[in-house]
C-alpha cells in the first residue's frame, strides 16, 4: 500500500496545501471556475492582473486558435483596484480560497501605489507583481524585459509592502538571458518567480491579408509553449535553487505539470487547459499525485528540481 503524497508547497513565506494553482488571467478572480470545484480544493486562485484604473483591453477580435495553443489579445482588462478590492477579494475570502493578487502597472509609481492598497487588506496569501504582460497597448510597460526597469519595479513594491507578503515576480521568456533578470528582480527583493507569461505571437488572417488579432500581436499559451517553460524554469532553478518558482506554460495533464516540478517549479499554475475542460486542475492536482506516489515521492517538495540531480 503507498502512503499519500504531502502535497503541500510554500512560495516564501505562505504555505498551500497543494501546488496547482490558477494562471492569472484565465479565470478572472475565480467565480467561472467555482461553479466546477471548490475553490479552496487548489492551492490557491491567483487572480487577473489588476490596475489603478478600469481599463477596456484593447480592441477585438482578441482571441485566435493556433497549433497546440491560442493567442490572446484582451490587454490587461479589469474593473480597476478599489472596485476589485471591494468585491472580488472579499468573495474570493468568503469561499474559503487561498488569494494571489497579481497587479499591473505602466509606472513604477503605479506598482507601489497598488501594492500599498494590498497592505491593509487581510486574507491575501502573496503578491504576484506582473512585469511581462505581452499584450498591451504599449511595448514599454513588459518591464521585465529590461533589467534595470524590472529591478526598479519590483524594488518599489518591496518598500511599500516590507515584509508582509511575499513577492512573485512573473516574468517573460522573450528575453536572451532570463537568470539574469531573475536574478535582479530577487536581489531587488522578490520572494519568487512566476515562469513564464505568455510568449509574444501573431496570426495573419490570409482571407483579409491582415493581421487577425485587433491589437496586431497577442500572448501565445497553450501546449505549444510548454517546451519553453520547462526550458526557462529548468534555466533559472539551476542559477537560483534556492529561490522558488510557481511555474506555467501549456500544462493540460499531471505528467506535465511533473515535468515543470522536475525542472524547478515549487508549484504550477493551469490557465488554458481550463478553457476545454473547467475540471482540469483537479484532474491535473490528482493524476500529480499518483505520479509522484508512482515514483516513490513522500513529498511533493522532494520532486522540485529533482532532474538537476546529477549537476549536483
Amino acid at each position: 500500500m503507498t502512503l499519500p503524497v504531502d502535497m503541500s508547497t510554500t512560495l516564501g513565506n505562505a504555505w498551500f496545501p497543494t501546488p496547482i494553482f490558477t494562471a492569472s488571467g484565465c479565470a478572472s478572480s475565480g467565480k467561472e471556475l467555482e461553479q466546477f470545484f471548490p475553490l479552496n480544493q487548489v492551492g490557491a486562485i491567483v487572480t487577473k492582473s489588476v490596475m489603478s484604473k478600469p481599463r477596456h483591453g484593447r480592441p477585438t477580435p482578441r482571441m485566435a486558435e493556433t497549433p497546440s495553443g491560442m493567442l490572446n489579445s484582451i490587454g490587461l482588462q479589469g474593473p480597476g483596484i478599489d472596485a476589485f478590492l471591494a468585491n472580488d477579494v472579499p468573495w474570493l475570502i468568503e469561499q474559503k480560497a487561498r488569494v494571489i493578487v497579481s497587479i499591473a502597472g505602466e509606472t513604477v509609481e503605479e506598482y507601489s501605489t497598488l501594492a500599498r492598497k494590498l497592505r491593509s487588506v487581510s486574507g491575501i496569501s502573496a503578491v504576484e507583481v506582473n512585469i511581462s504582460c505581452p499584450n498591451v497597448e504599449n511595448r514599454g510597460m513588459v518591464f521585465a524585459c529590461d533589467p534595470e526597469s524590472s529591478r526598479r519595479a519590483i524594488d518599489g513594491v518591496r518598500k511599500t509592502i516590507g515584509g508582509e507578503l511575499p513577492i512573485i515576480a512573473k516574468l517573460s521568456p522573450d528575453v536572451t538571458d532570463l537568470p539574469a533578470i531573475a536574478r535582479g528582480v530577487v536581489d531587488a527583493g522578490a520572494d519568487g518567480l512566476a515562469l513564464i507569461n505568455t510568449v509574444l505571437g501573431m496570426v495573419i488572417n490570409i482571407d483579409s491579408m491582415k493581421p487577425h488579432l485587433g491589437g496586431k500581436t497577442g500572448g501565445l499559451s497553450g501546449p505549444a509553449i510548454k517546451p519553453v517553460a520547462v526550458r526557462a524554469i529548468y534555466q533559472v532553478h539551476a542559477a537560483l535553487p534556492k529561490v522558488p518558482i510557481l511555474g506555467m506554460g501549456g500544462v493540460a495533464s499531471g505528467r506535465d505539470a511533473l515535468e515543470l516540478i522536475l525542472a524547478g517549479a515549487s508549484g504550477v499554475s493551469v490557465g488554458t487547459a481550463s478553457f476545454g475542460n473547467p475540471k482540469a486542475l483537479i484532474d491535473i492536482q490528482n493524476e500529480l499525485r499518483d505520479l509522484l506516489a508512482a515514483r516513490g515521492f513522500a513529498t511533493m517538495q522532494q520532486a522540485i528540481g529533482y532532474a538537476h540531480r546529477d549537476e549536483a
